[in-house]
Formats: C-alpha cells, structure tokens, sequence
C-alpha cells in the first residue's frame, strides 16, 4: 500500500492538482504514491458527492491536503469518500480539535495566551454584557479578537486589536467589525485572547505522530528561519494526540518559545521556500 493523497483539484482544469498545491502533488507522484483530486468548489456548495465524483473507488486510507474547510464541510467530505471506498487518515473529530481553537486551546495551556470563547451564528454579534462576562477571566490590558479558525489582522485597529480588554464598548465595536467582515465565513464564534507581544518572526512546525518532522518558516516570511526550542511544547502535541499538526511558534519578550497557533496539518499552508519532499517523506502511508 502506497502513499494516497487527495488535493484540490484546479477549477480551470479538474483534471490537475490547483496550481498552489501542484509542487506537492508531483512530489507524491515522484515518490511513488497516489494523487487524487476532489472539487472543492462543490464541497463549499454543498454537493460533497459532487466533489469526490473524480476520486476512484476504493483507494483506501488517505490524506487529504488542500484548502481550508470548514468542519461541517469536512465532516461531509469524509462521508463521501467512505461512501466511494475511501477513508481519511484524521477523522473529523480531530480535524475539528485542531483546525478550531477551543479544541487546542487547553491542552496547550501555559503555552499560548489565555483565551475565551463563545459561539456564535454569522451575522451577530454578542451584547456588551455578555462580552463583559466572556472576558472577565483574562488579565488586564490589551487583548485580540478572531473567530474559532482565523483573524483579521490586516484590519489590526479596526477588527483585531482591543487596546483595553475592559473597554467594553470598544472590545464590542472590534468583535461587531470582525462579525460583520467574516460575514458567512465566521468560524465558530468570537475568541478573544491576551494580547503578548513577539519579537522576530514565527516559525512553523510539522508534527507527525508527536515528532517534529518539518521545522521552517511561515508561510507569512518564507525567507526567514527561525529556531525555535521545542523541549516544553512536544508533551503536549503528544498529549493532544492527533497524527498530523502544525505549531506556529513565536518568541516573547522573556526569551519564551509561545504557541501562537496551532493548525490541521491536512490544510496549514506550506512556505513557498520549503521543499514539499521534505514533508512528505515523513508523512506516513497507511501500512
């Protein structure tokens, strides 16, 4: 049994792999394994047997590695494929707890900045009490704001950053900003963080199986290499126990490796300056 991974197809030409994961997919081939392609326009739609229409019966266990989805979607995705014979190596489950902060967040507690959560439906944003009671448990000062998945930090000042957590009325008028700019894209809800200020560039980790396979850059600063101590953060990606991960890593004021995401391994985006071979080498088939 050989090496299956199932990439996002090209919507101009489904035929092959989307120009973005093309370097990837000729590794796989290079190495022997399997590619097969999905249309992840349809999954979004809500067609997902539509989507897989394209991956052959009975390929077995694989990989997925393409665009975010959200867990509905993949959830729906893994049906689909089960139906055509086909099974995906990280169940849904653990694609939820990696891809949306509350299912992390805990685990790598003392690591990462503390932070609350409250979910919500696209479209409303929480009253100013319900904030107020949301935050109390985090410390004075500044604090950021995102969904379950993502931020919107290139809006800093308008829909990231909270200069007071206590400002209550200035925290709701950013989480009523990040709401309205998500629109239907808003994953989960409203997570609020403490804020914690880094110094240099964050580095990526690739985990497979609780072992640090790819050390590089983000995908943010292709060209800049950080390395990053891992000695306090392996226990707890063993500790959370899913098989494929990435740990965006930053340095804080006090010298201290922080984790300032965590990311599914199946759609976190690999820098254009790392060599795809260099991943997929580790990634194990499903012997």
């Amino acid at each position: 049994m050989t090496l299956t991974v199932l990439f996002c197809a090209d919507p101009l030409n489904p035929r092959r792999a989307d120009s973005h994961f093309s370097r990837e997919a000729a590794t796989v081939n290079a190495g022997g394994g399997t590619v097969a392609l999905i249309d992840h326009d349809a999954l979004q739609q809500g067609d997902p047997a539509a989507a897989v229409r394209r991956v052959p019966k009975d390929l077995g266990p694989a990989w997925y590695r393409g665009w975010m989805v959200t867990t509905a979607e993949y959830t729906a995705l893994a049906k689909a494929l089960k139906d055509r014979g086909t099974t995906l190596l990280t169940l849904p489950e653990d694609y939820r707890r990696a891809h949306e902060l509350p299912g992390w967040h805990d685990t790598f507690a003392g690591l990462t900045p503390q932070s609350v959560w409250l979910p919500l439906s696209p479209g409303t944003p929480p009253a100013e009490d319900l904030l107020r009671e949301l935050v109390r448990p985090l410390a004075d000062g500044p604090a950021v704001v995102k969904d379950y998945v993502k931020s919107r930090k290139r809006e800093w000042h308008e829909a990231c950053f909270v200069p007071d957590v206590r400002d209550i009325r200035g925290l709701h008028r950013i989480v009523a900003r990040m709401v309205e700019l998500q629109d239907g894209f808003l994953a989960g809800g409203v997570v609020v963080r403490e804020y914690e200020r880094y110094e240099g560039d964050e580095a990526r980790i690739w985990w497979v199986d609780g072992e640090p396979v790819l050390v590089g850059p983000h995908p943010d600063t292709p060209e800049t290499y950080p390395e990053p101590v891992l000695e306090t953060v392996r226990p707890a990606v063993r500790t959370f126990g899913c098989r494929f991960i990435t740990t965006d890593l930053a340095r804080d004021a006090d010298g201290r490796w922080r984790v300032v995401e965590v990311g599914d391994g199946q759609v976190s985006d690999l820098p254009t300056s790392a060599d795809p071979a260099d991943l997929y080498v580790h990634l194990p088939d499903p012997t």
